[in-house]
């Protein structure tokens, strides 16, 4: 996993479980996604309202299982930032 990636899934991943569900891309964006995108560990466009960050978190959920892995994240989040 690109560092970068590793430090916003990190950052995102609110109960350390490995693993990112929807409610937590949106709450984690909501309440930290200035702060991460101040210390550039986030695109300053990539802080957006719940339907965007729902809206990555479809894109990047291939298997459909309503969880990403670091994996998926890293994949979608290096494609999607230029990373």
């Amino acid at each position: 996993m690109s560092e970068k990636a590793r430090r916003l899934f990190e950052a995102l991943d609110l109960n350390h479980d490995g693993r990112l569900t929807r409610a937590e891309v949106i709450s984690a964006l909501r309440a930290k996604g200035p702060t991460l995108a101040a210390r550039g560990d986030l695109p300053f466009w990539g802080v957006g309202d719940a339907d965007a960050s729902s809206a990555l978190f479809d894109a990047a959920d291939k298997n459909g299982d309503a969880v990403l892995t670091p994996e998926e994240f890293e994949a979608e989040v290096d494609r999607r930032f230029g990373w």
